[in-house]
């Protein structure tokens, strides 16, 4: 029988995604970074050389990498290993996401203020 648990006030849910993207060809993945800049900035230009950096703009524009993809499965229904997207125009192969739902942080984010913890990655102990 599967438990269930019931929401109670106050209780902090957690959701902690993971979406990979492969760089096929990195100059148009900084050149989609430096267009997501220009759109971010009205217009202003950038030299954008860095992928964290590129990574960074192109979280900020699109909310995540290659926004364009949907759901990606992974196991049965979704790509196969080693399987790349050749020729999109961000220079990415979408390869894959996974969710976990985390219940019974001891904080959220936003109670850690200026401080952010040393792993918010971390999960809380069980039980």
């Amino acid at each position: 029988m599967d438990e269930t648990t019931p929401p109670v006030a106050g209780m902090v849910i957690s959701v902690r995604t993971r979406r990979d993207v492969v760089v096929m060809d990195p100059e148009k993945f900084l050149a989609a970074a430096r267009t997501a800049y220009k759109e971010l900035y009205a217009g202003e230009e950038a030299d954008v050389v860095d992928v964290v950096e590129a990574v960074n703009v192109l979280l900020d524009r699109y909310g995540r990498l290659a926004d364009d993809v949907g759901e990606m499965p992974l196991g049965p229904g979704g790509s196969r290993p080693g399987e790349r997207v050749q020729g999109r125009a961000d220079g990415v192969s979408p390869a894959g996401q996974v969710s976990q739902i985390v219940i019974g942080e001891t904080h959220p984010l936003q109670d850690y203020g200026c401080f952010a913890p040393e792993d918010p990655f971390k999960l809380p102990p069980a039980g």
